[in-house]
């Protein structure tokens, strides 16, 4: 078999969480691009409709889906009604998560709570109700989108760097659950060029820090992750599961040291 074919997605279809911007926006357009159609989740209807309009233009089959990630019935509502509007599922991309960085001493039981919650939970969650539809596939793949921070040491980031870990793990733990017929990957993004970064990037001084401290010298792109998730979203990746693939230009310590002191 030719290998640029094993890229493709065509008949298949896929579910992307909070794809109404950044990596799940990108994720969703590029999944469609290689002729997946796609359900887009995320708490904001214009977002998504945004997307979902912007998949039909490639003309593919696109179902904007508003869905709070944090409502178990509106999980299960949605994944039910992607795999009735479209057909099937063979897809499913999760992207929520985050948490702002704090000093330990200031990271309280409840931090730590809703990083799990954001971060973990909601993510497995989406993929246990998937399971049902995903089955019948013949080429059934999950992809988590986790951090570098899960696996990189700076200070601050505890809640967070704990939850990414743990998802870490959990890809692995439902890789082996659900081996053979489901396969369970990860991408772990650096610095990506996101609204949530945006800020960041603004200001010379950090932008050029977080270039400084980056091996590939650049912040990368929400296309430099969903390039990597269609990889393992795809035929490409058959013989590849429970694995968390980094996509953060080389990273080996955090790329911005949060100037909090020792205790």
């Amino acid at each position: 078999m030719a290998t640029l074919p094993m890229f493709r997605l065509d008949g298949r279809v896929a579910l992307v969480s909070g794809a109404g911007r950044g990596i799940g926006a990108a994720t969703a357009l590029g999944l469609a691009e290689a002729g997946a159609d796609v359900a887009v989740l995320s708490r904001t209807p214009e977002q998504i409709e945004s997307v979902a309009k912007q998949a039909r233009e490639l003309g593919r089959r696109a179902v904007a889906i508003p869905t709070d990630a944090g409502d178990p019935e509106a999980v299960s509502a949605a994944v039910t009604r992607a795999a009735e509007e479209l057909g099937r599922l063979d897809v499913v991309v999760s992207v929520t998560g985050g948490s702002m960085p704090r000093p330990f001493t200031d990271t309280h039981d409840e931090a730590l709570r809703k990083s799990f919650e954001n971060n973990v939970v909601h993510g497995v969650r989406l993929v246990r109700e998937a399971v049902p539809h995903l089955t019948r596939s013949d080429s059934a793949s999950v992809v988590m989108v986790s951090s570098s921070t899960g696996h990189l040491v700076g200070r601050g980031y505890l809640a967070y760097g704990a939850a990414k870990a743990s998802l870490d793990h959990a890809v692995r733990m439902m890789a082996a659950d659900l081996n053979p017929n489901i396969r369970v990957n990860a991408v772990a993004p650096g610095a990506i060029l996101t609204e949530a970064l945006e800020v960041v990037a603004a200001d010379p001084t950090m932008k050029a820090t977080l270039e400084e401290h980056t091996p590939l010298r650049r912040i990368g792109t929400p296309e430099d992750v969903a390039a990597a998730i269609l990889y393992l979203a795809s035929p490409a990746s058959s013989y590849v599961t429970g694995q968390v693939l980094a996509v953060d230009g080389g990273l080996v310590t955090p790329n911005m040291p949060l100037p909090i002191p020792d205790v």
